[in-house]
């Protein structure tokens, strides 16, 4: 990734409250491309004691929404238009991990994609994909 658009995403990033509850960090951004991992506390378990599905939506579409974010313009940011999700597996593990990237970059949507993994010591097994469009918008004001 170009060294001036690596401070914009990863600034985004840290705005994030909802990353910032569920223990997220950014591992790896790049042109196209964003993986973030995320544990798997107590607290965002479901009544079978697997992640929720809403984690792995929501690491997931934030991965995408970050992948695209690198391959716009500055100043702008991302919002998701839509986002379909395929739950494979129960998300088992210590960690979730997503891995963002763009599919198309078009002029005025982004078709994005992203893959969950449920990590387990060495194990990292895919529990989730995501397929969706996120648009270009202005910032908020100050």
């Amino acid at each position: 990734m170009a060294e001036e658009i690596q401070p914009r995403v990863r600034a985004s990033f840290a705005r994030q409250t909802m990353m910032a509850t569920l223990g997220a960090e950014m591992l790896l951004a790049d042109a196209g491309r964003c993986v973030l991992r995320a544990p798997i506390g107590a607290h965002v378990l479901q009544q079978h004691g697997a992640a929720h599905a809403g984690l792995a939506f929501t690491l997931g579409d934030s991965a995408a929404g970050y992948a695209a974010l690198t391959l716009i313009d500055e100043g702008a940011e991302v919002m998701t238009v839509e986002m379909k999700i395929n739950l494979m597996a129960p998300a088992l593990g210590e960690a979730l991990e997503a891995v963002g990237e763009v599919v198309r970059a078009g002029r005025r949507l982004l078709v994005v994609r992203a893959e969950v993994f449920a990590l387990s010591g060495e194990t990292r097994k895919s529990i989730a994909i995501l397929q969706g469009t996120m648009i270009p918008v202005a910032p908020p004001a100050p």
